[in-house]
């Protein structure tokens, strides 16, 4: 843990002092790039680059929160609506697993639950990497989605709905003490790709937290004990986002049912048809690159929605 830290700081401080220089030298390397319309063209662009990533660096350094450094788990449900929401509900999944990659983050596929005839009903993916959970968290919510359904012979224009939940992994530094007997243990026959081994045996884990009717459930490891120690560090997670929730005092209305995964629930629109759009309905952020951000581009977002939550915890 304190290596980690260590490394962290130290990653920080290079980032930092490479900025500086960089700004130092550029007096000097102006006047070497008079008259040179080409250099002047790489400086610019070399210091609209800094300028981006000390931006970037802002941002981060406002990741305080006890769990942001956190790796986390990502949750995503279909809606209502069959082969349609399933398949947006993959399609989510890509665009996080996309964002973790090109973030040089490692993601680990824990739990899936296959669609009828396309898509996934249900996943969970662990993302491990530095403030995956601090910047992720901002995710959580009903993400909308807006186009010609591939799977209607008609043509028509279909709305689905697909919910995320972000929660993080939960470390030594974190505290959540559980009572063994307030949790249910099921075992099932796991689903999906896997081989022979994962189909045969009841390998598959779901606890189930009876106090505050929390479920969690891991498929994707090679034994009953490999999923049963992560659906037991997926469960402490669970519990320890009620307990932030608790300290805050806010109502999580877009969990408190989940059937209610639809209209006036949503918190990002992603528009394909008639227009291309993908707006975020809190922060006002909106983009018409929407193939860009469904292949992962999500950081203006995050970005905005840290932003703005930091600037609410100040005002309150």
């Amino acid at each position: 843990m304190l290596m980690r830290e260590r490394q962290k700081l130290a990653a920080s401080i290079a980032m930092v002092q490479a900025l500086e220089k960089e700004i130092a030298d550029a007096p000097e390397f102006m006047e070497l790039a008079e008259g040179d319309a080409a250099l002047l063209a790489d400086l610019q662009s070399s210091l609209a680059r800094s300028a981006d990533q000390a931006q970037k660096a802002e941002l981060a350094a406002l990741l305080s929160g006890e769990a942001d450094g956190n790796d986390c788990y990502v949750q995503i449900n279909a809606g209502e609506g069959g082969t349609e929401s399933q398949d947006w509900a993959s399609i989510l999944r890509r665009m996080y697993v996309r964002w973790a990659e090109k973030r040089g983050y490692s993601v680990e596929e824990l739990d899936e639950r296959e669609g009828e005839e396309a898509g996934i009903k249900s996943a969970t993916v662990q993302i491990k990497g530095e403030n995956a959970y601090g910047w992720l968290k901002s995710e959580t919510g009903v993400h909308r989605l807006v186009r010609i359904s591939p799977y209607d012979s008609s043509a028509r224009r279909h709305t689905s709905f697909s919910s995320v939940s972000v929660t993080p992994v939960i470390d030594d530094k974190i505290e959540i003490e559980i009572n063994p007997s307030d949790v249910r243990t099921d075992t099932f026959r796991a689903s999906g790709a896997g081989g022979q081994h994962i189909n045969r045996t009841d390998s598959a884990v779901r606890l189930t937290h009876i106090p505050t009717n929390t479920v969690v459930q891991c498929q994707m490891g090679r034994s009953q004990h490999q999923n049963r120690d992560e659906a037991w560090k997926m469960l402490r997670s669970k519990l320890y986002e009620l307990e932030l929730q608790k300290r805050k005092s806010v109502a999580d209305a877009q969990y408190a049912d989940k059937s209610a995964i639809g209209f006036g629930h949503q918190i990002r629109s992603y528009v394909l048809q008639p227009y291309q759009m993908v707006k975020d309905l809190r922060t006002d952020v909106e983009t018409s690159d929407t193939g860009g951000v469904l292949d992962g581009d999500i950081d203006r977002f995050l970005s905005a929605s840290l932003a703005a939550s930091v600037a609410r915890d100040e005002t309150s």
